[in-house]
């Protein structure tokens, strides 16, 4: 059911109470917008609700007012320990510490707690948060579980769940965490679920988890914001750094908030852009929640002019009229652009979106094209032509090429060098071996029969005892036995028959072997 309500509608006329309209007009709100025109009444009914609309358009508000009404309609006397009355899961830490400063500001007027849950964080004072119990809690999925193991936390309790950007929740890989977060809740609950966009797997979820929901959309599927204007710079990608420095120098941009693909990417451009003389900081899943709220606090308050971001800050970021954003890098799931232009032209204030795109990103833009059935102008910036030379030189100055050594022959240097005298250690070591006999070439000797070619040769004593050859001398003692290749038997025949004939030892020869050598030395 699609609720058709005025989109020029006031929060009075919407049936909130009295301090939530207080506390709206505070923040200098008097006009719902249209999704919040449309959805506060079917929540304040008790009704599930499948919300969607574009980034910045107030789906944060959308259920949260109408959500701290119902609590504060119905007050308990006495909180249970670890207790939850309401349970909001998001996917990310930034847009959970968003969602619940918006808590906070809107139920300044109210007996309303809440506590705030994520990872990157101690543990210990979030038990500490939740020991009494608690009527709002915003969590992610992540650190949601590990309070569970702990049983720090008590879900049974829950009378609201909000899943909010439950798109990027799948695509983030959390349907097994939320499926777990689901099984322990009570089954007589309100759900409400809002997301930027409604895909196939969205609307399966809702089919499963919703029962009888309102539909509240106020705009195309997957449509960016009209606010935003939209233009692709052609470039090389080697050439985008330059382009980007360009482009925030030239246009004199105080705030611009930057997208890349990777995290190592998002460090690197940020250094470069700081050696540039641009004020920049990097912000992703490998820094530590500190340097994150750092870096996003500088960013707000404009002592950062420069934001690198990956795809983990395209969701729940409200930064107050952010005039620009870039994509450095075309991301590679088409409803991600969605999400990123969706950090500018927020609250009815106008935004730029500028992409970047090298040749090799053709098919991301071709599908971001097809998912928002338009096509984004080009324009190509003069001097950025293909082929034309880049005006940063320190990156791209030629080193000093390499001092090439003359050819020369190996094997004629060698040649010509004198040869290496032998360390002294090594003729001491010389010195002092025995000096054993070489024996002489081994004489063909006729075959013998079977069983004596089989007969196993004498050994020990025995084969001591036995008389040499006849007609076998041996040789003049020799420094070092040297086994010429023209001694070797070519026959394969003679090199069975020696195998089995014992050697010939020379008695002077083993008497000056030293006493401690193994008697297989001995007889060789």
């Amino acid at each position: 059911m699609l609720w058709e309500i005025c989109l020029s509608s006031t929060f009075e006329s919407l049936g909130l109470a009295a301090p939530l309209v207080r506390a709206v007009a505070e923040e200098g709100y008097t006009e719902a917008t249209p999704i919040q025109a449309q959805a506060i009444p079917v929540i304040l009914a008790a009704r599930d609700v499948l919300g969607a609309a574009q980034t910045g358009t107030g789906k944060t508000a959308a259920f949260t007012l109408p959500l701290l009404q119902r609590l504060a309609a119905q007050p308990r006397e006495r909180r249970q320990p670890k207790s939850v009355r309401a349970l909001i899961l998001t996917p990310t830490r930034e847009l959970a510490a968003q969602v619940e400063e918006s808590v906070r500001t809107y139920g300044r007027h109210m007996k309303i707690t809440s506590t705030l849950v994520y990872g990157g964080v101690g543990i210990n004072p979030q038990i500490d948060a939740l020991r009494g119990g608690v009527d709002i809690l915003v969590a992610t999925p992540g650190r949601l579980l590990d309070h569970v193991g702990q049983r720090t936390v008590d879900l049974g309790r829950v009378e609201t769940l909000v899943l909010d950007e439950a798109d990027r929740m799948l695509d983030m890989g959390f349907i097994h965490d939320i499926r777990r977060v689901l099984a322990l809740l009570p089954r007589q609950r309100q759900n409400l679920l809002f997301s930027a966009t409604f895909s196939d797997e969205i609307r399966a979820l809702a089919r499963g988890l919703l029962r009888d929901p309102a539909t509240v959309e106020v705009a195309r599927r997957n449509e960016a914001s009209a606010l935003v204007t939209h233009v692709v710079h052609p470039v090389a990608r080697e050439r985008k750094r330059e382009l980007l420095r360009d482009l925030i120098v030239a246009g004199d941009w105080q705030q611009v908030l930057v997208f890349v693909r990777m995290k190592h990417m998002a460090n690197r451009l940020a250094e470069q852009l700081v050696k540039d003389g641009l004020s920049a900081a990097a912000i992703h899943g490998n820094k530590s929640q500190g340097a994150r709220t750092r870096a996003l606090a500088g960013f707000k308050e404009g002592s950062v002019r420069v934001l690198v971001a990956t795809d983990i800050a395209a969701r729940g970021l409200d930064i107050e009229q952010l005039p620009h954003v870039v994509n450095f890098e075309l991301p590679n799931v088409p409803e991600d652009y969605v999400h990123r232009i969706g950090r500018t032209g927020r609250a009815g204030s106008p935004g730029h979106a500028v992409s970047l795109v090298s040749p090799d990103e053709n098919a991301f833009l071709f599908d971001i094209e097809r998912l928002m059935k338009r096509t984004l102008p080009r324009e190509l910036v003069p001097g950025f032509e293909a082929g034309k030379p880049g005006t940063i030189v320190e990156d791209a100055a030629p080193r000093r090429p390499a001092q090439r050594r003359p050819a020369h022959d190996a094997r004629a240097q060698r040649a010509r060098s004198s040869p290496a005298t032998p360390h002294r250690e090594s003729k001491r070591r010389d010195a002092g071996r025995a000096r054993v006999a070489a024996p002489a070439p081994a004489r063909p000797t006729p075959k013998q029969p079977p069983q004596e070619a089989t007969r196993p040769a004498q050994r020990g004593a025995n084969a001591a005892t036995s008389a040499p050859a006849k007609g076998h001398r041996a040789s003049a003692p020799h420094p070092e036995p040297e086994r010429k290749e023209n001694q070797r038997a070519s026959n394969g025949d003679k090199r069975a028959g020696d195998r089995h004939r014992a050697p010939a030892v020379d008695n002077s020869v083993r008497s000056n072997l030293p006493p401690g050598w193994p008697r297989s030395s001995r007889n060789r």
